[in-house]
């Protein structure tokens, strides 16, 4: 079976610098990177068209999609096929329960749900020293995520790490611990 990992989180709660603690621990842990529709960063994205989205949905290929920032955030059955090549772990950053719960759902992989979470002033101040120019966005982002973390249970996450108070290196330790517990043995 094919094993993944999922990071939710609000904005700025460390999920790319995780995601990079991970791959230093072990190679087979790779960012997955989502199709974006839209403008703004690029880095850490598959960036697409619009007509690419149609196609993908189409095909039935979408197994989430979500909008923010004015842009169209995708996970593609394509391209977690092509991230789990040669036995690779990939690390999916979502940022809504409703994208958890759908991409959890695909069946054939074992993914293990990680809460990173970030106080509110955490995030504001990540954001500003990373140099964004949307704060106040990703502010908002924080608090829709508080809330929509609410509709969860809690129980619903295998590891929780505050990456307030810890560093992203140890965080990666608690998550690679947990994915090797969890692994069916031979």
């Amino acid at each position: 079976m094919r094993s993944g990992i999922l990071l939710y989180g609000p904005p700025a709660a460390g999920k790319d610098t995780v995601t990079t603690a991970l791959a230093a621990l072990d190679a087979r842990y790779v960012p997955f990177r989502r199709l974006k529709v839209g403008s703004g960063k690029s880095a850490g994205y598959r960036m697409g068209t619009a007509a690419q989205l149609a196609d993908l949905e189409v095909s039935g290929d979408v197994i989430y999609r979500n909008e923010r920032y004015g842009n169209v955030y995708v996970v593609d059955r394509p391209g977690l096929d092509k991230a789990f090549e040669s036995g690779m772990v990939p690390v999916v950053h979502l940022g809504q329960v409703a994208g958890v719960e759908q991409v959890a759902a695909l069946s054939g992989v074992r993914w293990v749900c990680v809460l990173l979470w970030c106080s509110r002033t955490s995030t504001a101040e990540r954001s500003r020293r990373r140099g964004d120019t949307d704060t106040t966005a990703r502010l908002a982002a924080w608090d829709a995520t508080r809330e929509d973390l609410a509709s969860y249970p809690q129980a619903g996450w295998e590891v929780q790490v505050d990456t307030g108070a810890v560093t992203p290196q140890e965080a990666a330790q608690q998550i690679d611990a947990f994915v090797r517990s969890a692994a069916p043995q031979p």
